[in-house]
C-alpha cells in the first residue's frame, strides 16, 4: 500500500492572504488566549519595516511550520533516498531538521548566504559555500521560502544536481524550485516564529476609536 501524504494541504486557500482580517479565526483564537503573536523588533530597523513594504502578512507558528515541514518531508519521500542535506541559513535550518528527522538523512552541510541588510533586500553576500555537497548530486536542498528566486539562482549555480525544496513559495521564485508545500502571494510578507514574540492584546472594544 502506498504512503499517503496526510499533510498535502495545510492550507486551505494558500493563495489568499489568511490574516488580513483582523478578527479572523487565527486572530480570534490567540486573543481569547490572552495574547497575540507581534513581530519582534531589531533596534531602528529589522523584520516589521520590511513587512510594512508589503501589502499582506501571514504569521506562521512554530506549529504551523512543523506540520508544513513534515508536510514536505512526505513529498520528498519517494524521491530519496539522499546523501545529505544542504540546510540554507538562517531561515532553512529549522525546516531542515524537521526533513532530516523524517527523512532519517544525518549528514547536514549549510550554504550561508545574506540577502536582507536590516530593512532592505540587497545584493546577495555568499559568507559559505557548501563544499560538502559538491555539484549537488543525490543531495537535497532545504530553505524556508524561495522569494524574488535570487538566493534560489545563487544555489542552482553552487549545486545545479541538488534538488530544491522549500516550505514556502512565492509566484517569482517558485519555476527554481522542484519540490514545495503552500504557494504565497508576491505582496505578502511571511512572519516566520523567530520574527514573532507573545505580547498582551487589548480587547477589541478598547481597540475603537
Amino acid at each position: 500500500q502506498a504512503l499517503s501524504d496526510p499533510l498535502s494541504d495545510p492550507l486551505s486557500d494558500p493563495l489568499s492572504d489568511p490574516v488580513s482580517d483582523p478578527v479572523s479565526d487565527r486572530a480570534c483564537q490567540r486573543r481569547r488566549r490572552g495574547y497575540i503573536l507581534a513581530p519582534s523588533h531589531f533596534g531602528s530597523s529589522g523584520v516589521r519595516l520590511m513587512a510594512d513594504t508589503y501589502d499582506k502578512s501571514f504569521p506562521v507558528s512554530w506549529e504551523e511550520l512543523h506540520r508544513t515541514s513534515k508536510a514536505l518531508a512526505w513529498r520528498l519521500l519517494e524521491l530519496g533516498p539522499f546523501e545529505g542535506i544542504v540546510a540554507v541559513t538562517r531561515g532553512g535550518l529549522v525546516p531542515a531538521a524537521i526533513v532530516a528527522r523524517e527523512l532519517e538523512i544525518r549528514l547536514i552541510e549549510t550554504a550561508c548566504i545574506s540577502s536582507y541588510h536590516g530593512s532592505e533586500q540587497g545584493s546577495l553576500d555568499i559568507l559559505k559555500e557548501a563544499p560538502s555537497a559538491g555539484n549537488g548530486k543525490g543531495w537535497l536542498i532545504v530553505d524556508d521560502l524561495v522569494d524574488t528566486g535570487e538566493t534560489a539562482k545563487a544555489l542552482r549555480q553552487m549545486m545545479p544536481e541538488a534538488h530544491f525544496a522549500t516550505v514556502y513559495a512565492k509566484p517569482a521564485g517558485r519555476p527554481l524550485v522542484d519540490t514545495f508545500v503552500t504557494e504565497v502571494s508576491q505582496d505578502t510578507w511571511i512572519f516566520f516564529p523567530w520574527d514573532m514574540e507573545p505580547k498582551p492584546s487589548t480587547p477589541i472594544i478598547g481597540q475603537r476609536g
